[in-house]
């Protein structure tokens, strides 16, 4: 399931693809998301940490996108939020691939083809949906709508 979280940093990433490069302050960005400024203030921290955004300090600072929209997918921003996108451990690629805990045997495993095929789905989606994508279509009351 999709956090919170995730939810805030998506809706501020695609309120600034739609900024189109000029600079939106933590403030502006929580006023456009409907997020708590402090918690986004901290999610585009571990954002800018990430090299997804940059920040610049001062009166005249704020945040942009670090390259362009149409290069930042939803599955890059899920995981640096929330981490894998698998539902288990066992079927991740990427991050954190382990035997579940209560797993006698990746190879014999029921669940795991299952869950194998809903990564991969999930993945093809999220790795082909761009912050240009929701910019251009309105996507971020599509984010509100689910919350």
């Amino acid at each position: 399931m999709l956090s919170q979280k995730a939810r805030y940093a998506l809706r501020a990433l695609v309120e600034l693809a739609r900024a189109s490069g000029d600079q939106l302050t933590s403030g502006e960005l929580a006023t456009r998301a409907d997020a708590p400024r402090k918690f986004l203030e901290a999610i585009l921290l571990e954002l800018s940490r990430n090299g997804v955004i940059v920040s610049r300090r001062g009166k005249f600072g704020g945040y942009t996108l670090s390259r362009a929209a149409a290069e930042i997918s939803f599955a890059e921003v899920i995981r640096i939020v929330d981490g894998p996108l698998a539902l288990a451990p066992c079927v991740s690629p990427r991050l954190g691939f382990r035997k579940c805990d209560d797993c006698e045997d990746l190879a014999t495993c029921a669940l795991r083809e299952a869950l194998l095929r809903a990564r991969d789905a999930t993945a093809e989606v999220l790795e082909g949906y761009t912050l240009a994508d929701a910019a251009a279509s309105g996507g971020g009351e599509v984010l509100r709508s689910a919350s």
